[in-house]
Parts: C-alpha cells; structure tokens; sequence
C-alpha cells in the first residue's frame, strides 16, 4: 500500500517541532532546588507574648485646663493710681498689697468725720446733763412739763446725729481702707491693665488685673453618657482617680481626683462635662492648656492581653495568628473586649502564654512558617 507522501512529509514536521520543545516543557514544568527553596523559606514577622495582668478599665478624653479661682480686681472708689506693688506674671498670696490709690482726699473725709463726731458727742453731753436737770425741776414743780419734754427730745435728737457721725466715721475709713488693695486669693496676676499715674474709674467695665488660682487647679473634660451610670456607680464606694498626660511626656500622667460631674447632660452633643482637681504644685498645668485625660474606674484582675496591633479583622470578624511551637501560625479568631493604650484585653480565643505575630500579618496564611526579623534564621524562637 503506497502512503501520501503529504502525510510522511506532515508527520515528519511533528516529530521533529516535538524532539525540539520536548526538553524546554520538561524544564519548565519540573521544580528546581530553588522553586522548593522559595516554597519553604520563612516569613520575617515580629511575634509578641500573651498575658495575664491585672488591666485598669479606663475612658479616655481631651480636656483643658481651668484656673481653681478666678478673680478681676477693680477698684471701689475712684482716684489716681499711685503705686503697683506687684509685677506682672508674679505670683502673690492672699492678702498681698496689689495697687495703692492717692488716700489723701479719703483721710480728708475721715478727719472731717471725726471731728463732727467729737462735735456732736460735746453737745450730747451737755443735752443729757440738761434733761437730767429738768427732770428733777419738773418734780418740784419749777418747770413745766412741756419745758421738760422739749430738753429731753433735744437731748434724743442729738444722741440720733451722734449715731450718724459715728456711721460717717465709719463709712470714711472703710473708702480709706479701699485706697489698698490686696489680692482676695493666692494666685498668679497677669496682665496689667492699669499703669501708676492712671486715673482709676470706681467699678470699671474693665478690671486692672485678673488673678488666676492655679495651685489646685481643674482639667475638665466630657465623656459619652453612656459612661454615666459605671462613673456614679465606683463614685459611690471610692474616689476616682484622672489621669492627665502632658505633650511631650505621654508616660508619666499627673495624677488627680474626680471631684466634680456636672447636674445635666449636654442634649446636643450627649456628653456629661467632669473635672478633676490637681494639686498643680509643680505647675505642670496652665489655664487654658489642652491635655489628655484618663479617667479610671476600676482594674480588671487576670484579664489577657494582647499587643493590639496583632488583632487583625476579617470577614467572619477579628483574629490573630497564633505562633505554634514549630513555627508556624493559625489563624485563630479572638473576641476582644476593649483597648487599653497599644494593648487588647481578649475576652476568648487565647490563653496567657501563647505567641502571636503583631508585625508582617500580610504575608501570612495558615500553617506558614515563620521566622523573628533580624533573628539569624528559623532558629529563633518568639520574643520573649
């Protein structure tokens, strides 16, 4: 039988385009050492510990500083302002002479005063040794009764302007004593709004320095309401301690005390306004100054925690990847309570002891092997 030499020729061709791709598809399609190398090398991740410890159960806030006492001094009785006995920024204590005003038109008024008195107790005297005299007249018939009760009324007359001359005697040295003034409060002064030389208006619109106590001093600060009734509930068996954290020194909080929650909660924001009372002795705080504020309730003993930069979320919801003792991972789901700073209180899906991956989750997948970064090798165990 004679074959078609189109069909030698064609089936020659295939062998041929077979024998000459035959070695480029084994090469491709079987592994090399290295492709086996990639498969098994370990992921850097950086590994964390978890915990049991006690954990305090805080709420957090932005609050600001306010002064303890504020007080605008303003002059009571007009004059020249002749002395400021204070510089300003100074701080004064309770009592302490601020400004002077030209006394010398009161002590006037008050030797006037005083001289009316000593006027009108001479005639007084005389008036009473008068009616004395016309009440023994009168009982002997010398004088008549009218006479009699014309001496003693002169007599009542002159103790009553008596009385008001001592009321006017009085009322000039207190306008004397309001020529000083003095600080009703221990505090600092600020600007200074009234120069020596002015002439001081009684009862300005505008005062001639504000004092501000800042030794105690408040931070307050609002917080949801849902957090209302936890706060009135440890409030009833013990003083809440607030937190206040400075810029700049995040790790060392001022410690004070809840002492203040306001009567009424802020229908347009939902928030109920709180203070804290500080000590302020080293004038950490200053009116007006913005700080971060940690009010602490109660402390959680036991609680397990988790750095909370390993809580990863997914679509079932949150879980971590859980280092085993070969060095690979699970993906384990975990359900957390809450945060408390960089850590996660874990309510289930973890036991105190066990390592979780808190950096390089990306390129992670259930039962990859893991190494420590910048560990030298597999070799390494999880961070301590």
């Amino acid at each position: 039988m004679n074959k078609d030499p189109r069909s030698l020729l064609f089936r020659n061709i295939y062998k041929y385009c077979l024998l000459i791709l035959l070695p480029f598809i084994l090469f491709v399609c079987t592994p090399g050492k290295k492709g086996n190398q990639e498969k098994q090398k370990a992921v850097p991740v950086e590994i964390g510990s978890v915990v049991q410890k006690p954990v305090p159960l805080q709420v957090r806030a932005i609050g600001s500083v306010e002064a303890y006492a504020t007080v605008g001094i303003k002059a009571q009785i007009g004059g020249e302002l002749t002395k400021v006995h204070f510089r300003e920024g100074q701080d004064v204590n309770k009592g302490e002479l601020l400004f002077t005003i030209d006394p010398r038109p009161y002590e006037a008024t008050l030797r006037q005063a005083e001289a009316n008195l000593a006027r009108d107790a001479t005639f007084f005297e005389n008036a009473q040794q008068e009616a004395r005299r016309y009440e023994e007249l009168v009982k002997k018939g010398y004088v008549t009764e009218s006479q009699y009760d014309q001496v003693r009324a002169n007599a009542e007359a002159l103790g009553a302007s008596l009385k008001a001359d001592r009321a006017a005697v009085e009322n000039a040295r207190l306008q004397l004593s309001y020529c000083f003034i003095h600080s009703p409060i221990t505090g600092r002064t600020g600007n200074l709004f009234a120069d020596q030389g002015n002439l001081i208006k009684a009862n300005a619109d505008n005062p001639m320095v504000v004092i501000n106590q800042i030794h105690p001093i408040y931070v307050s600060f609002s917080v949801p309401e849902k957090h209302l009734p936890e706060i009135k509930r440890h409030m009833s068996t013990r003083q809440l301690k607030v937190g206040a954290l400075i810029e700049n020194d995040e790790k060392h909080p001022v410690e004070g005390i809840l002492t203040f929650v306001d009567n009424a909660v802020d229908s347009a924001t939902g928030t109920i306004r709180l203070k804290g009372t500080f000590d302020n002795r080293e004038k950490h705080f200053w009116p007006g100054q913005f700080v971060d504020v940690i009010l602490t309730l109660a402390t959680e003993q036991g609680a397990i925690v988790i750095p909370s930069e390993s809580v990863q979320t997914g679509q079932t919801g949150q879980y971590v990847f859980v280092v085993k003792s070969d060095f690979t991972v699970e993906s384990r789901p975990v359900v957390v309570n809450r945060t408390s700073g960089n850590e996660a209180v874990v309510e289930k899906g973890l036991q105190a002891g066990e390592k979780v991956v808190t950096d390089g989750q990306l390129r992670l997948i259930p039962g990859a092997k893991v190494e420590m970064k910048n560990g030298g090798g597999e070799g390494k165990g999880p961070a301590r």
